[in-house]
């Protein structure tokens, strides 16, 4: 029998975000319903209610999420009733290309449930990433949820569900820092700051964060970050030279760009190190382009990446990742910066956008 749930939605582009009821039905085969217990804010839904992502509205947003699987359909053997998880949007598939290579973090035909959730007159909803999860319950596939300990705070374990995780795999698993590399980081918000983290536990020796807000610069320095450059008021070759000066003259050998405009990509490019690496994790809109002499890439050598969440693959990062937080080697809490009711959402992106947090996590 189906659920009546309290959610937040996207009615239509830029309007502000309103709660609403949700029917959530029963799990068909391979899905999974889950109780919410927290979600955080994240850029991506402010994105969707700006109508940056697609036109699909009305959306149910929220997607950074950890519960618990309250029910499960037909053939659902991974996780059962009871089972602690963090929802991921990337539920692989293991049949296409890419997962038959070995690379399943690369999965071009990640999947989510078939059923869809709607609004008590029955209009479909278009769930955030394919998790919708600021709501009480959420429909989801069964491959969306990764256990993890039962230990960990909801609102901890909630953040590896999208930007911590982009963050902390852009430096470890596609800039591939290794011991006693040198790392710029452009850009500290949530993303940003995971970034500088996952540079220093992959065991960077140098970890240089920039943005135009001395507060972000402060916390990416406790979390991590060695040298701080506040880029405000800088031109792009003022940036260049300031992290080339903080790495002898050559400039960094992975250069994360949390931002994703062209001015920081291009500030990416030329501040990292010959035969560098460029990491772009922060999300262009469509609307941007870039133009740059084509031989200064080839003439630098070295790899231009993006990084889309963090290329990880949840089943295996996320358990790890807990498991680093419970030992106290991976500051996971920090990120949190307020907890918040179900109806203060859209307070929260106003927030966020100011820059004000890192993350507010919905508590349920």
């Amino acid at each position: 029998m189906s659920q009546t749930v309290r959610g937040v939605v996207a009615l239509s582009k830029g309007a502000p975000v309103t709660i609403e009821e949700i029917t959530i039905p029963d799990p068909g085969p391979g899905e999974a319903v889950v109780k919410v217990q927290a979600c955080g804010v994240c850029h991506t839904d402010l994105h969707y209610r700006e109508g940056g992502i697609n036109d699909e509205f009305p959306f149910l947003l929220g997607h950074e999420a950890a519960g618990v699987v309250e029910s499960v359909g037909e053939g659902v053997t991974d996780v059962a009733p009871g089972d602690f998880v963090v929802l991921n949007w990337r539920a692989v598939c293991g049949n296409c290309r890419a997962c038959l290579r070995g690379r399943p973090w690369y999965c071009f035909n990640t999947h989510n449930a078939k059923q869809k959730m709607t609004l008590a007159d029955g209009t479909e909803l278009s769930p955030a990433l394919g998790i919708g999860a600021f709501a009480e319950k959420t429909l989801v596939a069964a491959g969306q949820c990764t256990k993890v300990d039962p230990m960990v705070k909801a609102e901890v374990a909630g953040l590896l569900g999208c930007g911590v995780m982009a963050g902390l795999g852009a430096a470890v698993n596609t800039g591939n820092v290794g011991r006693g590399d040198t790392v710029a980081v452009i850009g500290c918000g949530g993303v940003g700051t995971a970034a500088v983290v996952g540079a220093r536990l992959a065991g960077a020796a140098r970890v240089i964060a920039l943005d135009i807000d001395q507060r972000k610069l402060d916390v990416a320095q406790e979390l991590g970050a060695t040298h701080t450059i506040n880029s405000k008021g800088l031109d792009h070759d003022g940036v260049v030279a300031a992290v080339q000066e903080l790495t002898g003259g050559f400039g960094a050998d992975v250069v994360i760009d949390a931002v994703g405009r062209p001015e920081t990509w291009k500030q990416a490019f030329y501040a990292r190190d010959l035969a560098g690496t460029v990491v772009l994790v922060g999300v262009p809109t469509p609307d941007m382009t870039l133009e740059m002499p084509l031989l200064d890439f080839f003439g630098r050598g070295g790899s231009l990446k993006s990084s889309w969440y963090g290329d990880c693959l949840p089943s295996r990062d996320f358990p790890l990742l807990i498991d680093l937080h419970l030992q106290g080697r991976l500051p996971l809490d920090r990120f949190v910066s307020e907890t918040i009711a179900l109806d203060e959402v859209e307070a929260a992106f106003a927030k966020m956008h100011h820059g004000d947090v890192l993350r507010s996590v919905v508590l349920l």
